[in-house]
This record gives structure tokens, sequence and C-alpha cells, in this order.
């Protein structure tokens, strides 16, 4: 979008409006519209900072923000709209009736707008385009399928189904890590209450007897005086470091990329990252396929919902490879994100004719294979946080007692 700014003559006295628009002959059309006086002359010229504060002002009140919506109230108003048009209801009615029933001001905000659209006889599917940010793509080509095939009932609650799919994964993620979670913070605070108030006293003690002092004593005082000194600095800076590495890793895909790929390699947070998101991807791209869209459709509405971007990036190949005339086989090789058993599977579907139960099959595969990994994150950090504790403890004895021991054997 362009802006114009035009000289107009009303009457004796002159005056000057700014109008956007993509050329110049749209600025003059619009502006004769108004019919507001007689055109001297026109130019084009920058975004007038008023309309700049106007729209960051805008944005602000806006209840519209560019993030998701909230999954569980965007589900229940998918599974609202399902019935609804199910039982023969017009899709006008179907969204009003969702706007009145939700709470959530920003999903109320977006349906209706939504409402309105299709109230102005655009289609249900170029609406939720325009909120591909806070619905997903995945929303919109699902709308899209259910348009053209004549089933949008079925669409949207395939949509609701597989959003509450990825939903309850997330949630046993949380479960499962809640516990360490929780460890790791008990022992966090444990170990700043013992550093701030009682490594002190130990060491105005030691120093009044000016005894020598072993090497874990040393290292709790030296910890104890940074956090004393400088604990502000340090957590200060390290709030404006996530900031900063946030802000670059949105920016910058070559970061986000290298971020991504790293974390597949970091333990138990990995293998939980791959399983997941292979799972999700499968998942989806065989609800897709069976639905009766193209696979090339299919493959992009299933890689965007992938958070990884090193693996958005991998299963890009996947796409790559048919839109060259290659097999899917060959897709999902090139890629690498997937083993032999997986690969030979998915060229026996292929070559038989079966693809679709073969992906069945791979989807089974994964959800097991991410449910047994959730089971046992517990088990997999247990090791993990004996060992820290155990340090945590056997540094804080070292430094206490063997200085006591010190100064009773000089005593005896």
């Amino acid at each position: 979008m362009k802006f114009f700014e035009i000289l107009y003559r009303h009457g004796r006295k002159k005056s000057i409006i700014v109008i956007s628009a993509s050329s110049k002959i749209d600025a003059m059309k619009s502006f004769q519209n108004r019919q507001i006086g007689i055109l001297v002359k026109i130019k084009e010229v920058k975004e007038p900072l008023s309309l700049k504060l106007k729209k960051i002002q805008d944005s602000i009140k806006s209840p519209i923000k560019k993030k998701r919506v909230n999954t569980e109230n965007y589900i229940s108003v998918l599974n609202q709209l399902a019935i609804m048009l199910d039982a023969g209801m017009p899709i006008n009615i179907c969204l009003s009736e969702a706007i009145k029933s939700t709470e959530d001001k920003m999903l109320n905000a977006i349906l209706t707008n939504i409402y309105q659209d299709v109230e102005e006889g655009r289609g249900l599917s170029e609406s939720f385009r325009v909120y591909a940010i806070q619905l997903g793509n995945l929303s919109v080509s699902m709308i899209d399928l259910g348009e053209q095939t004549g089933t949008l009932a079925e669409s949207i609650a395939k949509l609701a189904d597989i959003l509450q799919n990825i939903h309850d994964n997330r949630i046993k993620l949380k479960k499962a890590t809640r516990y360490p979670l929780m460890t790791i913070g008990a022992m966090a605070i444990a170990f700043s209450v013992v550093i701030t108030f009682v490594v002190p006293q130990f060491a105005s003690m030691f120093n009044q007897m000016g005894t020598e002092l072993p090497l874990p004593t040393k290292i709790l005082i030296w910890i104890e005086q940074a956090i004393t000194n400088y604990g502000v600095y340090v957590v200060i800076s390290a709030v404006m470091l996530m900031v900063v590495f946030n802000k670059m890793y949105n920016s910058h895909e070559s970061i986000a990329l290298k971020t991504d790929q790293y974390m597949l390699r970091v333990y138990i947070v990995g293998v939980v990252t791959k399983y997941a998101m292979l799972g999700r991807f499968i998942y989806i791209f065989n609800i897709l396929v069976k639905a009766g869209i193209p696979i090339i459709d299919s493959l992009r509405a299933a890689i965007d919902i992938v958070d990884n971007r090193y693996m958005k990036q991998q299963f890009e190949k996947i796409r790559g490879a048919i839109e060259d005339g290659k097999s899917l086989y060959i897709g999902f090789l090139e890629s690498g994100m997937f083993n032999s058993m997986i690969l030979q599977m998915l060229k026996a579907g292929e070559d038989s004719g079966g693809l679709n139960k073969m992906l069945d099959k791979i989807t089974i595969y994964y959800a097991k294979k991410y449910d047994d990994i959730i089971d046992n994150v517990s088990t997999m950090i247990e090791p993990v946080l004996i060992g820290a504790i155990a340090g945590f403890v056997l540094v804080l004895a070292l430094g206490i007692f063997l200085p006591m021991w010190s100064m009773a054997d000089s005593m005896m």
C-alpha cells in the first residue's frame, strides 16, 4: 500500500489530505469519490507519522494479537460449529451462535470479523486465511477442503480432532516434566538459602580462627560473595541475554535453524522433541491424505504445524522431491529424519498401493513411541537429579565440615 498527498481546493480555501492506495490513479479515484473539493496536485509520500501512531494504538487496543488463540477454547468452538453444521444450520447462524457462547476476547473478535465477511458474501476459507497466524494454516487448509468438497461439517470435526490430539500430547509432556521441574526448583531454592544465609556464618567463624580453608570452602565463599555482590547484575544480564537471543531467534533464520538442530541433541529434550514432531507430522499428513487433499497440499499443512525449524526444513525436502516427480519414499529418505524401518514400510505401501494402511501403522508406531518416552521421562531424568543432589550435598558437606575437622585436629 502506498500513500499519496493531495493538495485540493474547496472554494477559495486550499487543504491537504493523505490517501492510501495501490496506485496514483486509485488515489485520485478515491479522492473524487469523497467529493470534498477540486484536486490541484498529487504526489507520493512516505507513511505519515500520525498514521503509524494510529496503527500502533489500534494494535494495542485490538483484542486480536499476533499469536495463537487458546487451543482449548478454539477446539470447543470448532466442535460446536461441526455439530450445528451437521444438523443443517447455515454457516452464518452457526458463527453467530459460536460468538455468543465464547468468552475468549481474541477468539470472539476473530469470529465476529469472519461472521461479517460471510455476511458480505466472502468465502469462509478466505476469511480464515486472514487469521492464519492466530488460527493456524492447518485450519485454513481444512476449511478450504470442506468448502471445495461440500463436507464442511466433517472437515471442521476432523480439524478439532487433530488439534485435540496435539493438545493432549502437550498436556502429557507437561505432566511428565512437572515432578522433575519441581525438584530442580526446590534444589535451586535450597542452594540459594544455604549460600546466602548459612555459608556467611561459617565463613566469618573460619576467618576468626585464622585456619587455612580447603578448596570446597573457598568455592562456597566465592559463590556467596558473587551472589551477594553481583547477583542483581547477573539476573539482569541473564534476562537481557534471553530477550536478545529470543529476538535474534525470531528474526534470523540461520540462528533459529542452528538452535533447533542443537536442541535435538540435548539429552531427553532432543528425543522428546524429535518424536513429538515426527508423530505430529505423520498424523496430520495421514489424516489429510485420507480426506482427499492432494499430497503436496497435505505435506504443506503438515509441515506448517511442526514447531522445530530444523525439522521443518528437512520435511520441506519431501515436498521438494514430490514436486520434482520423485516418489514419497525418496522424499522421506532425503529428509534424513526417518529410520530404515519406517522407510521400508513406506516403500512397501507405495509399491503395493496400500499407502494409507502403512501411514496408519506409522502413525500408531510414533504415537506409541512418544507415549513410551513420556512415561519414562521421570526415570530418564532421575540419574541427572540424583547426580545434582549428590554434588550439591558433597560440596556443601566438604565446604563446611572439612574446616571444622581441621579446627578440631588443631585444638587436639
